[in-house]
């Protein structure tokens, strides 16, 4: 008999291990119950009980009396009745997804409070003004949240009796203001519901719980799990706990009260210490809402220090239970020491490396584990180029570094200006004084995030951190206006909607107009492999150990020696894909002209024997580059058309000339015979090569050539000849047999031995599935996902991405476009069944990709575990796949991932 579904869960019930049934916030609080932590009592409702809810629309029948249970273990605990008319125990309801999202689901404070236990409050506390401070807390969170009024409502109230009395702060409000702030907020609610605030405490607990659940499926949610690609379907969990209240002061004893947010090091360097901020006499939302400024964690120190020294051993505790950075919520009640919340910080980019590095020198973790904590996507990010700032260029204002980078945008001053903007292909800054979860779709269309309020634990800075979105908060010496759309600095510069700054997230300033740019000390070290300071050491680390534990190579798509040669100073092994097309433009283009001009083989053979000596000049310079690493020469590829002038243009040119010349006529007449409505899949490839005489064999022959030059020269030279296009193994026999003919005229030729392997680009889904036959003939596999991709889905790549892509992201259809991330379910069995069929009939295939797939870190994951010998990307992307490779040999091996 199966036992029946548990929905909630005590705190002392639950463990870390339970994240998926009782979230990342639920499983961490359990956790610091084991360990011994001061962690208020509480219990969690489950992610199965989220799920159930929003498949049915109702809660399951099991869950009232669960958790009715579990309520009147916390009353027993705590000696106090939820809601009770006198020292009323009061709860908070909290989100908790197995996966972090700050701020893109609900919460809502002191759950029990009433018309008549608000009096109990004050008196059980002694603090009148604080009992109403905490109603009002409660009516303007669960008016917004629960019963769906406008929060600007709420706000225009409260600024409007700041304004009456002339103080700045909510905190300044006395006690009858806020009772009377009280009632005026009952009076919104009841006028745009028609229902009034509910004065039943179970009736609170039980709409915030089902509030909690529907916030799953709120705007911001959603857009929040596409970014980051979290599933749909795993739900919230819910967590009770009683309240603790930084906003408590003690008559008697004049210990202070407060909240804060830290973390065990610096999450946007990874500098090791305690990092955070503190807000005297503020509940727990007020920090991360940035809507005071919050004093350093350091001020809590010279505030209490019993109560600094208490935080900084709980957070040496979690830091080495966790083995990794820290994020701590804290509450300080009249001297006492709370904590609310733990979990595994986000962190910077800067911040992955340098923490990994750090707990692995500390001996925390192995440096298998140091590896698998950072990514790829993480080391681009490093790579990008910072500003090149001087002395002189003073900044506008000077902020918290809350998410390091360099980013140059027009200043929008709302989220939707933002999106609009960006679809419009512009880059912006969204300057805001706070930012809300509501601005999330804003901020992922922003290039920089700068506010006017908060630090780095606010809203703002933790959400962009987690994205690698650059970003500036607190800089107070700015004045936002997001009515009149601009902000003026302290020394009266107006900055207005539309004109461009220039946000520093690694110094925390803005600046005027776009700086200059210059590389960045990552992607100097990486071409140098030379460190230049902590950061520089961490990546060079994690790239030496990537190097020593990945199986697949790492080569580079280059078609020029200075290509070439960056590649192979960037840890390119070689390279996968060397496209000679390119070698036909410029002032070679008439040349090719010439070629498919030409009336009769003797004028076609004087225009290949022009291009000949340019082609092996082209090869003998890459080869050199690349000696004693493999590179992969693809033969001619796109149709000829390609490189003869449009169509149109030159119609357009003859009709317009009176006396037209006659080359520009012979020119038309070549386009108008070689047009194709569908060139793509049309005469190009192999089928060019076959379809042209001569052409293929001036291209071996200078393959060659180059090959017998380096020999000469003392160098190790390992060319490979690609056949581009292959539908069927005929193809391929026949343009091999043409191939071998020529590397045998050039051995004759010049008494050297020519070691030339030949295989063949797959990206066609029929050559894919002919993989067996094709195998045969050919000595590698280097798959053209690109191509494949696009034949595979039966679409145009170009017009898609400019058409119906977005439409179908959003509505889900796909949740990463198959260009960027591998379709494994298509295109990636194609993949797999051709290396399984080529490998059964050719033991020694090589086999590779050389698609922009190479450089993608999901996709390298999938190429390792079907088998590929090698990656190809090009040349920027070469650091992060080492780095990939050398996480999918790891994760490959232990099946871990990296949390974060």
């Amino acid at each position: 008999m199966t036992a029946p579904t548990k929905y909630v869960y005590e705190f002392t019930e639950g463990s870390r291990e339970m994240a998926a049934l009782l979230g990342g916030k639920g499983a961490g609080l359990a956790e610091m119950t084991r360990l011994g932590l001061p962690v208020p009592p509480g219990f969690t409702v489950t992610t199965e009980a989220c799920t159930a809810y929003l498949k049915t629309g109702a809660e399951p029948p099991e869950l009232a009396v669960e958790a009715a249970r579990a309520l009147a273990g916390l009353e027993r605990t705590m000696g106090r009745t939820l809601g009770a008319p006198d020292d009323p125990l009061l709860v908070s309801v909290r989100s908790g997804a197995r996966f972090s999202m700050p701020g893109m689901m609900d919460t809502i404070l002191d759950i029990g409070l009433n018309d008549r236990s608000v009096t109990g409050l004050a008196e059980a506390s002694g603090q009148e003004r604080f009992a109403w401070d905490s109603y009002r807390r409660l009516i303007q969170m669960f008016g917004h949240t629960v019963m769906g009024v406008d929060g600007d409502l709420f706000e225009e109230a409260i600024a409007t009796h700041k304004a009456q009395r002339a103080v700045s702060g909510d905190h300044d409000l006395d006690t009858a203001e806020l009772a009377l702030i009280t009632e005026e907020f009952k009076a919104i609610i009841r006028k745009e519901t028609g229902e009034d605030f509910p004065q039943d405490p179970a009736e609170q607990l039980a709409r915030a719980i089902r509030a909690v659940f529907d916030s799953w499926n709120g705007e911001r949610a959603h857009i929040y799990r596409h970014r980051e690609h979290i599933s749909e379907d795993l739900g919230t969990a819910v967590n009770v706990q009683a309240m603790v209240f930084g906003n408590l002061h003690s008559a008697v004893t004049f210990e202070s009260s407060g909240t804060g947010v830290t973390f065990t090091r610096d999450p946007a360097t990874g500098e090791r210490g305690m990092y955070g901020d503190y807000l005297p006499d503020a509940q727990g939302e007020d920090v991360v809402a940035g809507v005071r400024d919050a004093l350093p964690l350091s001020e809590l120190k010279r505030l209490n220090p019993r109560v600094y020294v208490q935080l900084a051993h709980h957070l040496g505790t979690l830091e080495r239970h966790y083995r990794d950075l820290c994020d701590v919520e804290f509450t300080v009640e009249r001297g006492k020491l709370w904590i609310l919340q733990t979990r595994v910080g986000k962190r910077t980019a800067e911040a992955a490396f340098r923490i990994a590095h750090d707990l692995r020198e500390e001996g925390t973790i192995t440096p298998d584990e140091s590896l698998v904590r950072v990514d790829g996507a993480e080391l681009t990010r490093l790579m990008f180029p910072r500003f090149d700032t001087t002395p002189a260029d003073i900044p506008l204002a000077q902020g918290v570094p809350a998410s390091p980078g360099a980013a140059v945008g027009v200043v929008v001053f709302d989220s939707a200006e933002a999106v609009r903007r960006a679809a419009a292909g512009e880059d912006t800054v969204l300057v805001r004084r706070e930012t809300t979860p509501d601005d999330l779709p804003g901020m992922i269309a922003a290039q920089a995030v700068l506010t006017s309020r908060g630090g780095k634990t606010s809203h703002a800075a933790v959400v962009a951190r987690g994205m690698g979105k650059v970003c500036v908060c607190g800089a107070e010496a700015l004045t936002v206006d997001p009515t009149a759309r601009r902000f003026t600095t302290a020394s009266g510069v107006l900055v207005h909607e539309g004109d461009t700054v220039s946000v520093d997230g690694t110094a925390g300033t803005v600046h005027l107009g776009a700086l200059p740019l210059t590389a960045s000390d990552v992607g100097r070290a990486l071409e140098t492999g030379v460190a230049s300071g902590p950061l520089t050491e961490a990546v060079l680390g994690a790239l030496t150990h990537a190097d020593s534990v990945r199986r697949l190579e790492v080569r580079a798509n280059a078609d020029t020696p200075e290509d070439a040669v960056r590649a192979r100073g960037l840890g390119a092994k070689g390279i996968g894909l060397c496209r000679t097309e390119h070698m036909f433009l410029g002032e070679r283009r008439a040349l090719v002209e010439a070629m498919i001009l030409a009336r009769d083989d003797s004028a076609r053979q004087d225009a290949l024997g022009a291009l000949l000596p340019l082609q092996r000049e082209d090869f003998t310079g890459i080869l050199t580059a690349m000696d004693g690493l493999p590179v992969t020469i693809r033969l001619i590829d796109p149709p000829l058309h390609e490189f003869l002038p449009d169509r149109t243009e030159l119609a357009v040119r003859l009709a317009r000339t009176e006396h037209p010349d006659p080359h520009d006529r012979e020119l038309l007449a070549a386009v108008e015979r070689m047009h194709e409505q569908n060139p793509m899949l049309g005469l190009r490839g192999v089928r060019l090569g076959l379809a042209v005489p001569g052409l293929m064999a001036m291209q071996v022959r200078a393959i060659a050539e180059a090959v017998v030059a380096r020999l000469r020269a003392g160098g190790r030279p390992r060319a490979e000849i690609m056949i581009p296009l292959i539908d069927t193994v005929e193809e391929l026999r026949l343009a091999r047999t043409e191939a071998e003919a020529v590397l045998a005229e050039v051995e004759a030729e010049t008494g050297t031995t020519l070691d030339c392997p030949i295989g063949t680009m797959i990206e066609l889904p029929r050559a894919a599935l002919t993989a067996d036959r094709i195998a045969e003939a050919a000595d590698f596999f280097s798959f053209g996902t690109n191509d494949l991709t696009q034949t595979t889905w039966g679409l145009s790549r170009d017009d898609a991405e400019a058409s119906f892509f977005p439409l179908y992201l959003e509505k889900g259809v796909f949740t990463v476009s198959p260009f960027e991330t591998i379709d494994q379910e298509g295109v990636g069995r194609l993949v797999e069944l051709a290396v399984e069929a080529g490998r059964a009939v050719n033991s020694r295939l090589e086999t590779g990709v050389c698609g922009e797939h190479g450089g993608d870190p999901d996709s390298i994951h999938f190429f390792h575990r079907v088998g590929l010998d090698y990656v190809s990307c090009s040349p920027f992307r070469i650091p992060a796949a080492r780095l990939e490779a050398g996480r999918a040999a790891l994760m490959d091996t232990t099946g871990d991932s990296d949390s974060r």
